[in-house]
């Protein structure tokens, strides 16, 4: 048993939090902490018992976070706040040598641009001090990767083909809402595509490369080609990969409003002057959009996230394999009060957590979820209201 402390008080927080509560013999104590401290006491009153205890931080402030784990005295910090913020709660986990798990990886307010390189940047130090830190802990990235290292252990003796593949079928009732916050969701799907083909990277405009995918219990999907940053840990981790990819589901009612966002410069992350006051657009976008955390009540739908693969199997036969996952927007309503979006973020969050308290991914240094044993995460991830799916030698579509 341990303790833990979940920074960021979002949809993702709330499902984590939620998940933990009901694992006592795994989180002896459990506190929330966040900028707003009545987020967190909103959530705690809805897991009750007195089981998670609440405290106002500012990620931004390492002096701040630092002061909050030693008067805690967690075992594990679990960030899940923004993607700004990991480096500076690495730091403080450094200092106070205590373990760190995020579901981002870090990226710079100044721009766009999001990548390993500045947390891999920390792992000697991670190693030297003997403490553990997991990156890129929620779906995708996250299980998506774990759905790889599973496939490498149990099925393949190469990947060479591996295509993740993610649809929202989901209806939330509004004409434009982002499914996390909106400010990042905005920033990650306009910037170019990037795929990794024959040892080097290959760019794209944004949505340039699209195609019809079929997913399970779902149906037909137009599936665009964007960047994600599993796509780089992954190619690096399992050198035999050829091509890899990465689609997600858009409908045309978004991609015109996203478009309309661009052409008037909401989507900026630069800075501008206002009556005098500086602003940056997509941040006061942010302020005017609904709140994703309020979205759960009236969505409908499923999401199905999951990686195609190909390659020889451990008897050198050609092989194509499909693993993935669904989930209902409305069960993850009913159990958690969020939408299948925060759900599958939240709940690998929470069982990676698991694994560092039990000791099964517990090794010093910076390490990627697909660099730990995917059996025990795989066999709790399923148990905690995330089950998965598998096929042999399908029409991939790809």
């Amino acid at each position: 048993m341990g303790k833990v402390l979940v920074v960021g008080a979002g949809g993702v927080g709330t499902v984590a939090v939620i998940k933990m509560a009901q694992m006592t013999d795994v989180f002896s104590e459990i506190m929330l902490a966040s900028r707003t401290k009545s987020k967190c006491d909103t959530i705690a009153d809805r897991v009750g018992g007195n089981r998670v205890q609440t405290a106002r931080v500012d990620a931004d402030n390492v002096a701040e976070m630092k002061e909050l784990i030693r008067s805690f005295g967690p075992d594990m910090v679990v960030n899940l706040a923004l993607p700004y913020q990991d480096l500076n709660i690495m730091e403080a986990c450094l200092a106070t040598g205590v373990a760190y798990l995020d579901t981002a990886n870090y990226e710079p307010p100044e721009e766009a641009k999001y990548e390993y390189s500045w947390q891999w940047a920390y792992h000697e130090r991670f190693r030297e001090a003997g403490i553990t830190a997991i990156l890129g802990c929620g779906f995708d990235p996250g299980v998506t990767s774990v759905f790889t290292a599973h496939a490498a252990k149990h099925h393949f003796s190469e990947i060479h083909y591996l295509d993740i593949v993610d649809c929202n079928a989901g209806d939330h009732g509004k004409p434009f809402a982002t499914n996390f916050n909106p400010e990042i969701n905005i920033r990650e799907v306009t910037q170019k595509g990037k795929y990794w083909e024959n040892g080097e990277w290959v760019y794209t405009e944004p949505h340039e490369i699209h195609k019809t995918l079929t997913y399970p219990g779902i149906g037909p999907k137009e599936s665009y080609l964007i960047y994600h940053e599993e796509l780089e840990s992954l190619v690096k981790n399992f050198p035999t990969i050829k091509r890899a990819r990465f689609w997600m589901t858009f409908s045309q009612e978004y991609l015109t409003h996203l478009r309309v966002i661009q052409n008037i410069g909401m989507a900026r992350i630069d800075p501008v002057i206002y009556n005098g006051v500086e602003i940056i657009p997509i941040q006061f976008l942010k302020a005017v959009l609904p709140n994703p955390g309020d979205l759960g009540e009236n969505y409908k739908g499923w999401t199905s996230i999951g990686c195609r693969i190909k390659g020889p199997d451990k008897q050198g036969r050609e092989r194509t394999y499909y693993i993935w996952n669904n989930c209902s927007h409305e069960e993850a309503y009913r159990e958690t009060g969020t939408q299948a979006v925060s759900y599958t973020t939240g709940v690998p969050a929470a069982t990676g957590a698991m694994m560092y308290m039990k000791g099964l991914w517990k090794k010093p240094g910076v390490w990627n979820v697909e660099q730990f044993d995917p059996d025990p995460f795989l066999k709790e991830l399923a148990r905690l209201g995330l089950p998965w799916h598998e096929k042999f030698d399908i029409d991939l579509e790809l």
